[in-house]
């Protein structure tokens, strides 16, 4: 595939959740939990998602 066609995601992931997706990724970056990011976690898992909920 063509460089500039491969798809860019940034997601916030568990472990768990990279496990489970397999190797379908090139890299992924762990972050060490910290507070100036609290509030944006906090507003994220507010959302209410439409359809089925997501696993947890």
């Amino acid at each position: 595939m063509d460089r500039s066609e491969r798809i860019v995601a940034v997601g916030l992931l568990t472990a768990r959740d990279l496990e489970r997706l397999g190797n379908g990724f090139d890299r992924a970056f762990a972050v060490k939990p910290d507070a100036r990011f609290e509030d944006l976690i906090v507003q994220l898992e507010a959302i209410e998602w439409g359809g089925d909920k997501p696993p947890e």
